[in-house]
């Protein structure tokens, strides 16, 4: 009878937790489904709210880690951008707040997003800026305002840009781990915070190449928005004289020292509003949330894929695995070009890239399912983000015309593997060895309680370089070039995108509307309409089905974690990273933001 009441209530209590997840999965999915009546509204007479201090994701939620209980949008760049020039035209709409203290955008998301704040502009409303503090990046958008308003306290930064690498090599050393790294390419610097503890000159020439590049675009941005020349920027940064508000002010990087309640009497007073009348206004965010995008209704269609992220191989060739949004994974993206290749109505691909590349298994696969959509008949243009590199420009050489902002980072075309060895460190500091009995000299294989022996280590470089010469080769095919004219401005090296037109890695400067009227023209479409990817699932259902699957777990520890560390994250990512590669990699070096 004991056993009966156990079994009953064990029967009960599943078929209740089965409920209540169906209760909470058709709950979440009424609640996600969309409408007309979930539209943001806009009252008239508003200001509309750009902050970016939060990522932005290339495609509307195509970000690890959101919330399944929480009904927000992670809005996308092409669709704040649109939101905007919308905004320009919308007479509900008389300004811009720009509340920037820091971005956590890289470069080419930054100059896209200013340049649309400048297309704003021109449509005769004003964008006022407000902050606490301006740091450097957060300034670069505020500088597009009328009038940038700092508070009395506060400061404006100005200081130049730089970056700081982690290198771990010395904690390695004493941790008795032995990083057994396999490269092709002299600026293929991605492994040297393993092998090293400072970076070597050719990653410090390449370093500052790129981001002088970036800089430069950075004054001349600055300096045409608040008409100081450039060498007198250069002159605040290298004198570090931008100390406090009243500096900002001296040196027109501002134009009033103010407090929050000023900043928002200047808005009444361009809205023509009474003292302590409340301002209407709606966040960017909210706003690209407040109309239905139109896709048009022609039959012929543009796909417009997003490949954004790591460049992984979490599922294999049956679709099997758990692919991460945010995330490249290989055999996911070769299925959607698959089926666009298959897909009659669609007449072109834009490929809009934003990575820094990865696993050069999933690269090449990504690459095969190109090549055979071109085979098909549909022309292939490339859009290039804050990144295409490594990996991220494997996959743009079956491109039939690479566009890219001028601050991408491109290029770092070469390939390394690595192989952790912790023999040494179980030895001699947790006691344990290993032993094997095998039937030949290899049978082991590549292990990483067994440093590799000479002939190991030879087979491992030989793949490495048999790899890069593949990358090389492919390369050379697409930007119609020899093998050793790629050789010569490949070894690993990061470009710009300015300077990658220069040594012909990038056929075009400009942004993803530009990409798709090309496509347009090779595909000799008069009419059509874009459709995007990846397709992406609801959060909540996505949790269902990784609930069901027991992977729910990984995705909550990510959101608490990213939340714990914030801005360091990244770095967190990044030791990840290195835990999880398998096989060769395509990978740009690991970086941290610029500062």
């Amino acid at each position: 009878m004991k056993q009966f009441f156990k079994f009953m209530f064990a029967s009960c209590l599943g078929v209740f937790l089965a409920g209540f997840v169906l209760f909470v999965f058709f709950a979440g999915l009424a609640a996600s489904a969309g409408g007309k009546d979930d539209l943001k509204t806009v009252k008239s007479n508003s200001v509309l709210v750009v902050n970016a201090e939060n990522a932005i994701p290339e495609l509307t939620d195509n970000i690890e880690g959101r919330s399944p209980f929480k009904n927000e949008k992670h809005i996308g760049l092409q669709d704040l951008t649109d939101a905007l020039a919308r905004a320009a035209n919308d007479s509900k709409i008389k300004g811009v707040l720009v509340d920037s203290r820091y971005l956590q955008i890289g470069p080419a998301t930054a100059s896209v997003l200013r340049s649309a704040l400048i297309d704003f502009k021109k449509s005769g409303k004003f964008i006022v800026a407000y902050a606490d503090d301006y740091s450097q990046d957060g300034y670069y958008l505020a500088s597009t305002a009328d009038k940038i308003i700092v508070n009395p306290n506060g400061a404006v930064e100005f200081k130049g840009i730089a970056t700081e690498i982690p290198f771990f090599k010395d904690m390695l050393d004493r941790l008795d781990i032995k990083m057994q790294v396999y490269y092709a390419g002299q600026f293929k610097s991605a492994t040297e915070p393993l092998r090293y503890n400072q970076m070597t000159p050719q990653n410090k020439m390449q370093t500052r190449e790129y981001m002088q590049g970036i800089y430069n675009s950075m004054l001349s941005d600055i300096s045409q928005s608040r008409h100081i020349p450039v060498a007198e920027l250069n002159r605040i940064a290298d004198e570090g004289v931008s100390q406090f508000a009243g500096d900002a002010i001296k040196y027109h990087l501002a134009d009033q020292a103010g407090y929050y309640d000023e900043a928002q009497s200047e808005l009444r007073s361009r809205l023509k509003l009474k003292d302590n009348e409340k301002i209407p206004s709606i966040s960017l965010n909210d706003y690209a949330q407040s109309y239905t995008k139109t896709r048009g209704s022609s039959a012929n269609k543009i796909a417009v894929v997003y490949a954004e992220g790591t460049i992984d191989m979490e599922q294999n060739a049956t679709g099997k695995g758990d692919a991460k949004d945010g995330s490249i994974d290989g055999y996911r993206y070769a299925k959607i070009i698959r089926d666009i290749r298959n897909d009659k109505s669609i007449k072109a691909i834009v490929l809009r890239i934003n990575s820094g590349g990865g696993s050069s298994m999933a690269s090449d696969i990504i690459w095969r399912e190109l090549m055979l959509a071109k085979a098909a008949g549909k022309p292939i243009i490339v859009s290039m983000g804050d990144y295409a590199a490594s990996g991220g420009y494997y996959i743009a050489t079956p491109a039939d015309r690479i566009f890219a902002e001028p601050n991408t980072l491109t290029g770092s075309i070469g390939v390394f593997s690595i192989v952790p060895g912790f023999q040494k460190m179980f030895k001699d500091k947790l006691g344990i060895s290993f032993d094997t009995v095998k039937t030949n000299v290899s049978s082991v294989g590549v292990s990483t309680v067994f440093d590799l022996n000479d002939s190991e280590a030879k087979r491992m470089q030989a793949q490495t370089d048999t790899i890069y010469e593949k990358f090389l080769n492919r390369v050379a095919v697409s930007r119609h070039k020899t093998r050793d004219e790629v050789n010569a401005i490949a070894q690993g090296r990061i470009w710009t995108g300015t300077k990658g037109k220069e040594i012909g890695l990038v056929d075009d400067i400009g942004g993803l509307s530009d990409a798709i009227k090309a496509a347009a023209q090779m595909a000799k479409l008069g009419d059509f309409r874009v459709s995007e990817y990846p397709k992406l699932q609801e959060p909540l259902q996505k949790f269902i089905a990784q609930w069901m699957g027991d992977q729910s777990g990984d995705q909550v520890k990510n959101v608490a974690i990213s939340k714990e560390l914030g801005s360091f994250y990244p770095l967190y990512e990044q030791i990840k990273q290195i835990q999880t590669m398998k096989g060769p990699q395509m990978r740009t070096p690991l970086m941290t933001p610029f500062k």
